[in-house]
């Protein structure tokens, strides 16, 4: 079956009734994209910003008759919007999207790969992981950048953190390549189930590898007992997180913070300041990983 496409650029001030109009002239789903290249991170709470120059697309059934769905939008809705009528072939977007999910090297001896895949080197260490819902699958710079980091730091018998796990492909990587102990913490019931996923399609034993949403108990259970947490999340939550993720790791234990842009380090790093030392250890598409020493008791 095919699909007609409705393409609109407008602006964020008519997007949402440029939406209600599709959606009710038939449109089985509506998108918003950035047509400018302009970001937009860290939202505050309640805000739903949008682009300065927003693109909506409007899916529709291929038989439908596209003058009558424009006819039905008020007409000082459609002025200037750049409107075109494109038609979308089905495909098993599935398939097309495993098509593209590749091995991935990380280092010397780290390879994340799709678990309906044969590891290109077998006697590596092979992390096999099926996408899902949660975030994490490498192909991410930030996720990407503390995989490297984490290949050159895991020492057989550390302890690992990965606050904000997400499909926990952070520390199941740890304990592919070494560390003793694991704990995953994230905020999203999803990302635990991930995690657990993950660590099981990896052989790794429910005892190695604690999975867990954010609590005191937890926080206290470890504290001062990780070699390595690792953060990758945002620039903001890893500033507010500072005293939890500071105090789950041991004297002499490094810190990663990732998921934040080039122009965000130095500030990070000044609110770190006081307790630890930051600095840039990689850089990849204006993201960066942090990485500190915390200094020996």
């Amino acid at each position: 079956m095919s699909w007609l496409q409705l393409r609109l650029d407008t602006s964020p001030a008519l997007a949402n009734a440029l939406e209600e109009h599709l959606l009710a002239a038939g449109a089985v789903a509506v998108t918003m994209e950035d047509n400018a290249d302009q970001p937009v991170l860290e939202p505050g709470v309640g805000e739903t910003p949008l682009w300065q120059q927003t693109r909506l697309t409007g899916l529709f059934p291929a038989d439908t008759h596209m003058p009558a769905v424009l006819a039905r939008i008020p007409e000082a809705l459609l002025q200037g919007c750049n409107q075109r009528v494109e038609i979308l072939e089905d495909k098993d977007w599935e398939r097309e999207w495993i098509s593209h999910y590749q091995p991935m090297r990380f280092g010397q001896r780290l390879w994340v790969c799709p678990s309906w895949m044969d590891p290109p080197e077998p006697d590596a260490v092979n992390l096999l992981l099926d996408p899902g819902l949660a975030f994490g699958t490498g192909t991410h710079p930030t996720t990407a950048l503390c995989l490297g980091q984490l290949e050159q730091l895991t020492q057989p018998g550390q302890t690992v953190v990965d606050y904000g796990c997400g499909s926990g492909i952070l520390a199941v990587a740890a304990l592919k390549l070494g560390a003793e102990r694991g704990l995953g913490v994230d905020n999203d019931p999803q990302a635990l189930v991930a995690s657990r996923e993950n660590a099981r399609r990896n052989s790794i034993a429910e005892e190695r590898f604690t999975v867990t949403l954010p609590d005191v108990q937890t926080n206290a259970a470890w504290r001062g007992q990780a070699d390595v947490v690792v953060a990758n999340i945002l620039a903001g939550p890893l500033a507010e997180l500072s005293d939890t993720l500071l105090s789950l790791l041991k004297p002499g234990g490094t810190l990663l913070l990732s998921g934040l842009l080039q122009n965000q380090a130095a500030v990070l790093c000044t609110h770190y300041a006081p307790r630890l030392t930051l600095h840039v250890a990689g850089e990849r598409e204006d993201w960066v990983c942090l990485q500190g020493t915390l200094p020996a008791a």
